[in-house]
């Protein structure tokens, strides 16, 4: 069984096709990347996973059953949304509890003291008198103690300073590690790269880039540099690929075309040569160049 399946989803609100035949497979216990700009479908997707909206066409699975018509799987889910909004005049200890209850699941108790401890957040201040980022660790404290089978995290990180993402990035190991399923949707790339098995990307409400991430690197675009005594021969000025400085060549190329052009550099007297795989930022915004 498989955590999250979405077959060929979609969803129109007026003359808008937020999704066009989605399609998201997510494995069981995978930390799986789901990507795309602003307005690609990414939050309608999820509402409509956590049961909050029906798909004009299409069928979800979460964790085996509908959850518009079986609610009671979504006690075994953790969710976390991208805009934070608290009772302002609860404190956080408050909150945490009260969230936990909404969910009508389990809490790990000792695992919340941890987390309360790891996140450094003063839980007897109020909301209302909390930082953006203090807000986002009190919903994350909520559902990284909630022992969920799965986990749907929406930019969890935005507001965090450096030092509380890198706790963040530890506490997903740990809960990948328990078995727990994570669906992260985020806009930090180093993100995804360090804690994602596999990405799905979309665009337009369609998917239009999914795999596994080492495997998506090897496929995409190779960085490769040179240098030339003397200047770069007037040659490789005519290539659309290949930007100059001085004596400096670099390039951005298909994996298939970058060996070719290692061989010219080579033959013209290249020296100080790198070809690295692009990174998965590399490869997002090159789905999105028009995007930007």
């Amino acid at each position: 069984m498989k955590p999250l399946l979405c077959d060929s989803l979609s969803k129109t609100f007026g003359t808008v096709r937020a999704l066009d035949g989605l399609t998201l497979e997510v494995e069981e216990g995978s930390v799986h990347g789901f990507l795309g700009p602003n307005g690609a479908g990414k939050s309608t997707a999820i509402r409509i996973l956590l049961g909050l909206l029906h798909p004009d066409r299409g069928t979800v699975q979460v964790l085996g059953s509908d959850p518009r018509s079986s609610p009671e799987v979504l006690r075994r889910v953790a969710y976390v949304p991208a805009e934070v909004t608290l009772w302002p005049q609860l404190t956080g200890a408050e909150t945490i509890h009260f969230l936990a209850k909404l969910r009508g699941g389990n809490v790990n108790e000792k695992r919340r003291a941890e987390l309360i401890e790891a996140f450094q957040l003063d839980v007897n201040r109020r909301n209302r008198d909390y930082s953006t980022g203090n807000r986002r660790k009190v919903l994350l404290i909520a559902a990284l103690s909630a022992d969920a089978d799965l986990l749907i995290l929406d930019e969890p990180t935005s507001g965090l300073d450096p030092l509380m993402e890198q706790v963040f990035e530890e506490q997903i190991i740990r809960e990948a590690k328990r078995g727990a399923t994570v669906l992260l949707s985020s806009h930090i790339m180093s993100e995804v790269e360090k804690l994602c098995d596999s990405v799905t990307v979309i665009k337009s409400g369609r998917v239009v880039l999914r795999g596994q991430v080492d495997d998506l690197k090897q496929i995409s675009a190779h960085h490769v540099s040179a240098h030339f005594d003397g200047g770069v021969p007037e040659h490789f000025r005519s290539l659309s690929a290949v930007s100059v400085d001085g004596s400096r060549l670099t390039a951005t190329i298909d994996r298939e075309e970058s060996t070719d052009l290692l061989r010219r550099i080579i033959e013209s007297g290249g020296h100080d040569i790198t070809s690295t795989p692009a990174s998965l930022e590399d490869i997002f915004l090159d789905h999105y160049a028009e995007e930007r």
